[in-house]
This record gives C-alpha cells, structure tokens and sequence, in this order.
C-alpha cells in the first residue's frame, strides 16, 4: 500500500510504531527492559523513519533509551532521498513540563531539527533553557497540550505531511484520545512482562466502551517468532474529518 498523506494544509498523517509483548506491555515495570523486539523489528522502525518528514516521542522515552530519533545510517538515508524527502527526519519532542534533559544524546547529533512541544503552563525559566538549545519550541495555547493545535502548526510551520510516533505510552493515549492515529503498527513479541506498573501500548485515562477509538486490521506478517501487525482508523460515524 502507498504511503498515506493527509494534505499539507490539513494535519499530518501519523502512524503510531510500537512493539509490544503478548501481554500488551512496552517496557518492565522499572524500565529495565525497554527495547526487547528482534533486528527485523529494529528495521522496520528504520524503514517507517524512511517515509516520514518527522518523528514523534516522548521526552521520557527519549530519556530513558537514550534515542536520538536520527535516519538509520546510509541505507536508509538513500530511501529518503530517492522519495524526495530531507536527509533526516524533523525530530519532535513532546515534554510538557519542558524538564527534558539537555543532556540527553539526542542533543548531541545536530543532522535534522529538534523541535520541543510544551504545556502552556510550562515554568518560563524551563522554557528559556529549551529554546537556547532546541531548533524550535511550540507552547500549547492552553495548560497541557493542546495536540489538534500543535499538529496544524507542525503541518503548517514545517510542511510535515507524514509523521511516525514511537510512544511511550502516555503521549500515545494522548494522541488515540485526541483522534490523531491514523495508522497504527505494532511488533508483537512472544514475551510476558506482567505486572501492572508496566506501561503498556497506551497509557492514559480509563475510556468507556462508546469513547473507545476504533481500527480495523490492514496487514499481518510473521517473521520467526514475531508478528507484524498493522491497522488503520475507522472513521467516525458520518464520514471521515
């Protein structure tokens, strides 16, 4: 199936990446165990990067796997450019309380932009100190984010049509309640974390069954022990947005 944009002027398309065990979890309780899928997985995450003009993640996520979101080295950097995108992917990260580590790798590799999306209740002087080291910082209009507004200036401001997210958990319930998932992939390893301070695929507030986002399957594959699975969104009742 061809890549799915929305248009420029619209919002862009986002595709949530994740792996998970069987039991629904995407890290150990204590984040001990955060990357746990195959090298297929590991390339499938490289091969979506390839497609998108930015990628999405958590300030936590990034802290604690210590990922600098970058294009997977020359392989991959050809596929992006062959597609006519940028070298590397636009790099975006959602830290509400803007209490990011500036000490985090990512800082260190400058090959694309690194813009911050923060709460607009964020302390000022955190504010301040992410703006002298990011490429950009948008503050939400309102306290917490506001991701309808911060995905039309994201399409706006930097043209972005496509965009992968990679979690964690709580900015992907963030982004399923807000009805901005379109395309959903999931790893599923034949593991068991258990326990239920393990955060698992989304991670935010109870919804009821009528509240529930609906996806429908789009693909299945196995390779060795894991499946590669991938859904879209259905529509809300009455047409799509």
């Amino acid at each position: 199936m061809k890549n799915e944009v929305y248009p420029a002027a619209k919002r862009p398309w986002t595709v949530v990446n994740m792996a998970m065990t069987a039991d629904g979890k995407i890290a150990t309780a204590g984040r001990e165990v955060t990357s746990f899928g195959s090298a297929r997985d590991l390339a499938g995450l490289y091969a979506l990067r390839a497609t998108v003009d930015a990628v999405l993640c958590g300030a936590r996520t990034v802290e604690e796997t210590g990922a600098t979101l970058g294009n997977g080295g020359e392989k991959y950097e050809l596929r992006r450019l062959s597609s006519g995108l940028s070298v590397a992917p636009l790099r975006i990260l959602v830290s509400g309380s803007a209490s990011i580590s500036l000490t985090a790798p990512l800082w260190e590799q400058r090959s694309a932009p690194v813009v911050v999306l923060v709460s607009g209740d964020a302390p000022m002087d955190r504010v301040r100190r992410l703006r002298e080291c990011a490429d950009a910082v948008w503050e939400s209009p309102r306290a917490g984010i506001d991701f309808q507004s911060a995905w039309e200036w994201i399409a706006s401001k930097w043209r972005v049509r496509r965009m992968a997210c990679e979690g964690g958990g709580v900015l992907n319930a963030s982004l399923f309640q807000a009805d901005l998932v379109d395309e959903l992939r999931v790893t599923l390893c034949p593991r068991i974390f258990a326990g239920v301070e393990s955060p698992s695929l989304a991670d935010g507030p109870a919804q009821q069954l009528l509240q529930a986002r609906r996806f429908k399957p789009a693909g299945l594959k196995r390779v060795g022990e894991e499946l590669f699975l991938k859904f879209l969104r259905v529509p809300p009742t009455g047409g799509d947005d």
